[in-house]
């Protein structure tokens, strides 16, 4: 597979992926531009504790800011996601229902529960007509973020994951568990934009990291390695390469791996020449960690499995964060590509959540 080739991209992606992925950082900017318009009821900061509910690619970005901004959140942070509410939501609980679309029903589901636990409800859903996340947020006078994707003509809320991660920082900070420092932010996307030439379509493999990756991976059952503030990075690769490269990877994380995995690298023998471990390196992590990885490398070897190790270049935890979240898009997006699929259709969700709503 030739990533160089444009024609490839103009047969496999009509739909414009790869330009929503270029548009990441133009996401993160609307949404701290629209931030200030933001308005929340003072009793939502008395909160002791938050949840939240999406699913899929919302929430990829709760659990990305989980654990990038860890040692700043000062609630603890829960994501429930699905049909049920837990018992300790209650008047204390700052209870967040995230839904890209405003149409999945999980989330939407729980509204009537939470408020009758006495929860403070917030949202984040796109600015649209089908969204019944939007008309409930309406009705009901639920604060949030209604965002208006003008960065993401692909449509999918998982290329849109600018809007709903900054969306969900924007409502913790607002809720005071969080201090954000625009600068900072500011920043980070003047970052991605530089980091985009290297990325993008139009550079080419040899200085393209994301298609030298996703080449590796071709035919290959990846098991992707992070550790730290990291970790919720590695889950939203795995539901991109799902979703984007129709492959299905496994993820683990260090120090927990060294604990059971490394004893299931043995058999089946067969398995050996198709598997292949992603690692996302960080010189950022705790220095047991920095061990730990060389000697999990090293077990790995010693069974005869590949190894692919990318450094992380950014000078803090969040750029590092958002540094992979950008890397890892553009990988599953190449090995789509290279798997000669759509990277937009995903016709088994697609058809599942049709037959649901017949029941």
């Amino acid at each position: 597979m030739n990533l160089d080739s444009k024609k490839q991209f103009e047969k496999l992606d009509p739909h414009f992926v790869g330009k929503s992925i270029e548009y990441l950082p133009d996401q993160m900017r609307q949404v701290l531009k629209d931030s200030r318009l933001i308005k929340i009821p003072r009793e939502y900061s008395q909160t002791s504790h938050i949840v939240v509910n999406g699913m899929g690619g919302s929430n990829i970005g709760s659990r990305i800011i989980k654990e990038a901004f860890h040692d700043q959140i000062t609630k603890p942070l829960m994501i429930e996601p699905g049909y049920r509410v837990p018992a300790y939501v209650g008047k204390n609980t700052l209870y967040i229902i995230s839904s890209y679309s405003g149409t999945t029903e999980e989330p939407l589901s729980t509204y009537r529960t939470a408020k009758k636990q006495g929860a403070k409800i917030m949202a984040i859903t796109e600015n649209s007509p089908k969204s019944k996340l939007l008309k409930l947020m309406l009705k009901e006078n639920i604060p949030g973020v209604i965002f208006k994707p003008e960065y993401n003509p692909s449509n999918q809320p998982r290329m849109g994951l600018g809007y709903s991660i900054f969306g969900q920082l924007i409502l913790i900070a607002k809720s005071g568990a969080l201090t954000l420092k625009i600068k900072e932010m500011e920043e980070i996307i003047s970052r991605l934009e530089l980091w985009t030439r290297k990325l993008r379509v139009e550079s080419f493999t040899k200085q393209n990291p994301a298609k030298k990756i996703a080449l590796q991976l071709a035919n290959k059952r990846p098991t992707i390695v992070a550790a730290e503030f990291l970790k919720g990075n590695i889950k939203a690769l795995r539901n991109q390469m799902s979703e984007s490269s129709k492959h299905l990877p496994n993820f683990l994380e260090i120090p927990e791996l060294n604990h059971y995995a490394m004893e299931g690298l043995a058999y089946p023998v067969s398995r050996k020449k198709d598997s292949i471990f992603l690692f996302f390196d960080s010189g950022l992590y705790h220095p047991r960690i920095i061990l730990r990885t060389a000697m999990t490398k090293q077990v790995i070897k010693k069974n005869k499995i590949a190894i692919i190790s990318h450094g992380l270049k950014g000078k803090n935890k969040h750029l590092q964060s958002f540094e992979l979240l950008q890397l890892g898009t553009w990988i599953s997006y190449y090995l789509g590509i290279i798997n000669q699929v759509d990277p937009i259709k995903i016709p088994y969700v697609d058809w599942f959540k049709e037959q649901l709503a017949k029941k």
